[in-house]
């Protein structure tokens, strides 16, 4: 395993030799606390290259693409949105679900502030497993994923597993991908301290320098810590994060190395998810009342990551990566459900203390060769891909109790493990060939492959003994067009797209067919597509339906047979918009219109029922003013709705629709020569109480929206 002490000793010597002094950074240079543009070529973009920022900052103009590498977004035959670190900066966004809100695509399936963040895309679950770091799954840090590393954040809506591989956990209705920060041209240090309601305090540190003759070699550290209580009535929290990224760039071999230390503890209690045991949904109390006040818990994350790229020629280049995270969870993590909650609001509790660990390695390579046959152009890759996770769990004994979520009593928090066995080792490997042909002058491109995925697992009970193995793979195929039949700003577009995910295992011991293990699932999307590009702003229209097997009974209700002949559509329309609709007015968000259907349920009993937590609309629409009259100052809001859910199969458990507001303001200016920035966000400005999601499928528990939030902070850069 990872030793902690390496990860958080070998940035602070980089640190060191970055910062002898904070005067040594300019040399004569102008402050810079922001990337380098770089230029855009044709085709892909080598891994090290990223797409320069759109207009107006928030989001940039491409994204990664998976094998494919970085994509322009006009030519990406997907809807993709790719958000920036000044995006990041400006919202004060301290973990992931912070930037996803700004998504119309994306709601949450645990309540604000859990250990873990959890997401759903298009109707489907994402696993916050599911996020990858540089196109690779399994390194990215666990529970609430912080962003102090991250320059961007790409989001890839709908199935994709020819382009990224199987995700750990299926990742059916899209993809997330974190690109880590690197060092601009121009040497940077910017220092922050930020406080949060109700009483986090903190400290930042973002640092960035190029050295040699021609700038080739690079070194950016992060480095975050911040202490105090929440908007838990009764919760502290404290997380603390360390980070480098060093890099290569060369005329031929671009190549990185970052490692990062994470972790995050909360005591005094953990938000809880509200699980309805009758045919009434009570009012959502306030998300301020601690339902565990004695809970408290611990997720840490380490890693070192390698990745790196050669250029033989302008035809031909060879790319790889390797990368390890141990990860290890203690306290109460999971199971925070208030259960079986009456019309009044009594529910029985359950605290079990944990104690968890997820070692993963993942490693891929490939080469891209781009070259013509007579006129048609293509860019092929030929890629292999690995990832070997070992888990360990265990569980201590449980303490319930009758409480109401109004007015909760104060729990028995019982002991954690003091070791977790290995229950399961998982090995996803595939290999996938994609080509992408050109014609006409690149007004044409189709793409078009296949990826071999194979799935193992084995199980283990307490004593190490093998309780089950499974071995399977499938061929998932995708092919997607993108037509600009009026030139470069506009972009039609089609695919066709299979996603993957673990077939289940029947557990059942009443069933006829128990013990059986079904092939990976396939998930089919189909979807069409406009962007156009007017200048300073752009707009996706997308129409998609996603259909995703699932498991359903069949035969006597006494002695039931399973099978994989359940299916649950999704058919909806996306608009999303970005960019500058005037000088000093920025548009970011959209609508999403959705149908989810039960098509093929248990013995036919919901066939044509509305699915679980897919509601019709959800909007996220945010501004940003630049006011004339005092330079530097910004006005910001932003409007997040959704329209009521169903929390249950058969459609007799709704919760309400909900709405929220946003605002903020930041001043820019400048200090002896220093530039300063003052950032204020309030979140939930009239402080609404809703549940804002549902967290399963298959029971009906609902999640909780955030308390009103305020979020203060001040940087100096250098």
């Amino acid at each position: 395993m990872l030793d902690s002490r390496m990860l958080r000793l070998a940035p602070g010597l980089v640190l060191g030799a970055l910062l002898p002094l904070p005067n040594a950074w300019a040399q004569g240079a102008a402050p810079a606390t922001t990337l380098q543009p770089v230029t855009v070529t044709a085709g892909a973009l080598a891994d090290a290259e990223l797409p320069p920022p759109y207009a107006g900052g928030q989001v940039a103009q491409g994204a990664r693409l998976g094998l494919m590498g970085n994509q322009d977004v006009m030519d990406t035959p997907f809807n993709v949105t790719s958000y920036t670190s000044e995006l990041i900066q400006n919202q004060q966004a301290r973990t992931l679900a912070d930037v996803m809100a700004n998504d119309p695509s994306v709601r949450f399936t645990t309540s604000s502030g859990h250990a873990y963040e959890n997401f759903r895309i298009r109707g489907f679950d994402v696993n916050q497993n599911d996020v990858a770091v540089n196109g690779m799954f399994g390194l990215a840090p666990m529970g609430r994923t912080p962003l102090e590393f991250v320059e961007r954040v790409e989001v890839l809506k709908g199935p994709n597993a020819l382009f990224s591989g199987m995700a750990p956990s299926g990742a059916v209705g899209g993809t997330v991908n974190l690109v880590p920060k690197r060092a601009g041209d121009t040497p940077n240090v910017t220092y922050g301290v930020n406080w949060q309601s109700d009483g986090q305090l903190g400290t930042t540190i973002d640092a960035g320098r190029r050295f040699g003759a021609g700038n080739e070699w690079g070194a950016r550290v992060n480095g975050s810590f911040s202490d105090g209580a929440t908007t838990l009535d009764g919760q502290s929290r404290k997380r603390e994060f360390l980070s480098a990224g060093l890099d290569y760039r060369g005329s031929a071999l671009t190549a990185s190395l970052d490692a990062y230390h994470s972790q995050e503890s909360f005591k005094g209690g953990t938000p809880a998810m509200f699980w309805f045991g009758g045919s009434v949904v009570p009012d959502a109390p306030d998300p301020r009342i601690n339902q565990f006040s004695t809970g408290y818990g611990n997720v840490q994350s380490n890693a070192v990551i390698a990745r790196g790229e050669y250029r033989f020629n302008d035809s031909v280049s060879a790319f790889a990566g390797v990368g390890r995270r141990d990860s290890h969870q203690s306290g109460l993590i999971n199971g925070t459900h208030a259960r079986q909650i009456d019309a009044n609001g009594n529910f029985t509790g359950s605290i079990i203390g944990q104690r968890a660990y997820t070692d993963a390695t993942s490693a891929e390579a490939g080469l891209r060769s781009r070259f013509k046959t007579v006129s048609v152009g293509h860019e092929l890759v030929l890629q292999a891909s690995v990832l070997d996770l070992e888990d360990g769990s265990a569980t201590g004994p449980a303490s319930t109790f009758r409480s109401n979520i109004y007015d909760p009593i104060t729990p028995v928090m019982p002991p954690v493990p003091g070791s977790a066995p290995k229950t399961s080792e998982n090995t996803l490997s595939s290999l996938a060939l994609v080509d992408t042909m050109s014609f006409f002058d690149d007004a044409l491109r189709v793409t078009g492959g296949l990826r071999n995925q194979r799935v193992k697992t084995t199980n283990f009970d307490k004593t190490g003994s093998k309780t089950s193995r499974y071995d399977e793979d499938a061929v998932t195929p995708a092919v997607a067009v993108v037509v600009k039949p009026w030139g470069p700003d506009v972009s039609l577009y089609a695919n066709y797209v299979q996603g993957l995910s673990k077939g289940d295992s029947v557990t059942d011991t009443t069933a006829s067919n128990y013990g059986e293990v079904f092939a990976p699932y396939k998930t089919e999307q189909k979807e069409v597509g406009v962007k156009w590009n007017a200048g300073t702003f752009t707009n996706t229209v997308a129409l998609f339906q996603i259909d995703k097997p699932m498991l359903v009974t069949e035969g006597s209700t006494a002695n039931p047979t399973y099978a994989d002949g359940g299916e649950k559509r999704v058919r909806g329309v996306e608009w999303n918009t970005f960019g500058e609709l005037a000088q000093g007015v920025r548009v970011l968000g959209g609508v999403t219109y959705t149908q989810g259907k039960q098509t093929k349920t248990s013995f036919g009993r919901y066939d044509g029922n509305t699915a679980v937590g897919a509601p019709r609309w959800q909007v996220n629409t945010g501004l940003e003013w630049d006011t004339p009259w005092v330079p530097g100052l910004t006005l910001t809001g932003r409007v997040q709705a959704t329209s009521s859910q169903y929390a249950d199969s058969a459609n007799k458990l709704e919760i309400p629709g909900w709405g929220q507001l946003d605002l903020g303001a930041r001043y820019a200016t400048q200090v002896n020569g220093r530039d300063v920035v003052l950032r204020l966000n309030v979140n939930n400005v009239f402080d609404r109480h809703y549940y804002s999601g549902i967290f399963s499928d298959t029971t009906p528990i609902a999640t909780l929206g955030p308390a009103r939030t305020v979020t203060a902070s001040a940087s100096i850069s250098f």
